[in-house]
């Protein structure tokens, strides 16, 4: 089964109907969240902010994906990978520490904030927010699975759009709860983990269980490394859905982490401390110098535990760094959240590819497996780590100035207008005209 981890390749693409005050907007923004109107984002509306954290994920979601794009899938995202050496192996540890598990709880926070907005401003539009929600997680869905099975079986896209439905459950719980919920939600995977390694401590010895556990791993990872490496494009949608089966089981895991970072975000939302993070001093300083160093001390432990989870290896000390890692990667979402708030001035310029996350994600694995697969260039298993990490910033770079060039002539990228005509069963205009500039 592909390690749990695999779903920190996502990008929540929680692009809200409506955009939070900042009170750094404009007049005009400050008032959206107040019109009874309930459609589409201008591109004037939107908050820069939002945008810019956006973009930064999007980042750090391709330098941790660069490792499943460039090699077989299972035998990604499993710690400090011993065979790399030298810079390769300074590049592996610096994704693992501070990149691995890290963005996906940040997407995850910023769709519940997204659900929060939505449902608050189709109340105040007198609108049926749970149909137009309900359509937004179908398309999502589409989506998802058209990546997974065409393009890429990393996605995570598959996993938001089903785990979004369980969100409408808690629309009116009160907002002082969703932190505590999702707090206690989240840490059940982590409880999960150790459980499983208690059970495997107490259980009686089985070394040819063990064995066997471990062949089957090697030979999935194989089976993936010839079908992507070597094979063509028919036989790696083949594998693309074995892998896309074997996700959706280690979604059990994940799901705790993902429902939780949504009401967290919710209560992020609603709390306004989104909207206006300069009446949260407190929150955002603790964050940003309580909680970050906090989570980077958890995740070195876990490293300094098991700083490499072989493929079909299971025991108690591996569940007990998984589990360290997962509470590690919670407290440094929250500092990095915190971070991309108090610097998103200076971070701006990234805003474009954040107006564009869905439209980019789904572009960076269409290259990269052109790039690495064995149907088009064939680099599968060719690049050092050190040499990923400098092309994901490459091809990062580009995207920022195509997502630019891209939004001088059009409201959105191709696949949010996309989004946004199955979720509003309406075709919103793509071309930008006078008052959008």
């Amino acid at each position: 089964m592909p390690p749990v981890q695999r779903y920190g390749q996502a990008l929540n693409l929680a692009m809200p109907a409506a955009p939070l005050h900042n009170p750094a907007s404009s007049p005009k923004e400050a008032r959206v969240l107040s019109t009874p109107v309930f459609r589409p984002v201008a591109p004037s509306e939107r908050i820069a902010t939002l945008d810019v954290l956006r973009g930064l994920a999007l980042l750090g979601i391709l330098l941790m994906n660069m490792e499943a794009f460039a090699g077989p899938l299972d035998l990604s995202f499993t710690g400090i990978d011993p065979h790399w050496q030298g810079m390769d192996r300074w590049a592996d540890a610096f994704v693992y520490v501070f990149v691995q598990g890290k963005f996906f709880t940040l997407f995850s926070l910023l769709f519940g904030a997204g659900f929060a907005v939505m449902a608050r401003r189709a109340e105040a539009a007198g609108r049926d927010f749970s149909r137009f929600y309900l359509r937004r997680s179908l398309g999502l869905l589409g989506i998802g699975l058209v990546h997974a099975l065409l393009l890429w079986s990393g996605d995570i896209l598959v996993g938001y759009a089903l785990l979004s439905f369980l969100l409408l459950a808690f629309r009116d719980a009160p907002r002082s709860w969703l932190p505590v919920l999702g707090g206690v939600v989240y840490l059940t995977a982590a409880a999960l983990m150790l459980l499983l390694g208690l059970a495997v401590a107490l259980a009686p010895a089985d070394a040819a269980g063990a064995a066997d556990t471990r062949a089957a791993a090697w030979h999935t990872i194989e089976l993936q490394r010839q079908a992507y490496g070597h094979g063509s494009y028919a036989q790696a949608v083949v594998q693309r859905l074995h892998d896309f089966r074997a996700s959706l089981g280690s979604l059990l895991l994940v799901a705790p982490q993902v429902l939780g970072m949504f009401l967290i975000g919710a209560w992020f939302a609603r709390s306004g401390a989104l909207a206006d993070p300069a009446r949260h001093p407190r929150l955002f300083a603790w964050l940003r110098w309580g909680a970050l160093p906090l989570g980077l001390a958890v995740m070195l432990h876990a490293t300094w535990l098991s700083p490499y989870l072989a493929p079909g290896r299971f025991d108690p000390r591996s569940a007990a760094a998984y589990a360290l890692g997962s509470v590690a990667g919670l407290l440094m979402c929250l500092g990095y959240l915190a971070w991309g708030v108090r610097w998103g001035r200076c971070l701006h310029g990234l805003a474009p590819a954040g107006r564009m996350a869905l439209s980019n994600y789904l572009m960076q694995s269409l290259l990269c497996t052109l790039l690495f697969y064995g149907y088009g260039l064939g680099c599968f298993e060719q690049m050092g780590r050190t040499w990923q990490l400098l092309f994901a910033l490459l091809l990062f770079a580009a995207q920022v100035l195509l997502s630019r060039a891209w939004l001088r002539y059009f409201r959105f990228g191709p696949m949010e207008w996309l989004w946004r005509a199955i979720t509003y069963l309406r075709l919103p205009p793509l071309r930008r005209h006078g008052a959008d500039t």
